[in-house]
């Protein structure tokens, strides 16, 4: 019986081949070299196919899924530096309602003026690398923001009170864990230098940028139609980590000044007035339409 499979030539023959230009013999390339030398070829061909679905898949889920951002300025120090890139989840609205303390990632355009002005370039090859990197996160947008959620629709916003501290529906915020704080002078940023009162309407959010001093937020834009507000619908997701540079690799969580028990309570209050009104007008009329028609009933022949 022959030990290897039918066809197969033993690892220990050469077999021989005629080279059709000089007639001469040589021994033809088998077992281990010959295999790596197909698939090395193998791999040149699959190459370009693989690094176009990974650049499809790439995009499917920076349009869907999670997109990353590059930051390009100040404004929201130290939470976020100038050089950081975040991703941004997109899914995550579509499964609750966006919350104060969110780090949000907002299209501006034809709403608020670009807080930092990126230079167009020049030649086509430039223009088409820095749309890829943007697309990526790897280059600036000037049409995108992004900044933390104050207050939400139906919230009372307002600068200052005694103590110099924002209140949302008369909650003071203690902002103290990421407002802006000098590394040369240790001094930190006021939580505002302008004073407001706003009340954010139905679709609308008030945001702000750590950086109080640098950031150019909803207190710049209260002479724009939306009083400072930004549409909810402007959102394009929240942005959870830092994933670059790796020494700030870091998780973006909602800080605990927004897990007040006196500012959910505030936010639990407020959509449910229009509604215990409406019980408190419904349930009298009921009553009265339920003795009518029983009176009607006893006085039938």
């Amino acid at each position: 019986m022959r030990p290897e499979a039918e066809g197969a030539v033993p690892a220990d023959d050469q077999a021989v081949t005629s080279d059709p230009d000089t007639g001469d013999d040589s021994p033809a390339e088998t077992g281990e070299a010959g295999e790596a030398k197909k698939k090395q070829g193998s791999f040149w061909k699959e190459l370009p196919i693989l690094i176009i679905v990974a650049v499809v898949l790439a995009l499917v889920i920076k349009a869907f899924a999670v997109q990353a951002f590059y930051i390009p300025s100040g404004s929201m120090q130290n939470t976020l530096q100038v050089g950081d890139r975040v991703l941004v989840n997109k899914l995550v609205y579509h499964t609750r309602d966006i919350a104060r303390g969110d780090i949000v990632v907002f299209n501006g355009l034809d709403s608020w003026d670009p807080e930092t002005q990126v230079s167009e370039p020049g030649n086509p090859l430039a223009k088409a690398m820095r749309a890829i990197g943007t697309a990526f996160g790897v280059a600036p947008n000037e049409k995108d923001y992004i900044k933390r959620v104050i207050g939400i629709p139906g919230d009372h916003v307002k600068c200052c009170d005694a103590k110099s501290r924002v209140t949302v529906n008369g909650v003071p915020l203690d902002e103290t864990a990421y407002l802006y704080t000098d590394p040369v002078t240790n001094e930190q940023n006021k939580p505002s230098n302008d004073h407001f009162d706003v009340k954010v309407k139905a679709g609308q959010l008030w945001v702000m940028g750590d950086h109080r001093e640098l950031s150019y937020d909803s207190r710049s834009h209260r002479g724009d139609p939306g009083g400072g507000t930004i549409p909810v619908d402007r959102v394009i997701g929240r942005a959870f980590v830092i994933v670059w540079p790796l020494n700030r690799l870091d998780w973006l969580s909602i800080p605990g000044t927004f897990e007040q028990p006196a500012l959910k309570a505030a936010a639990a209050t407020t959509p449910a007035a229009p509604a215990a009104l409406g019980v408190a007008v419904t349930l009298p009329l009921a009553y009265l339409l339920r003795r009518r028609n029983r009176g009607q009933q006893s006085q039938a022949p």
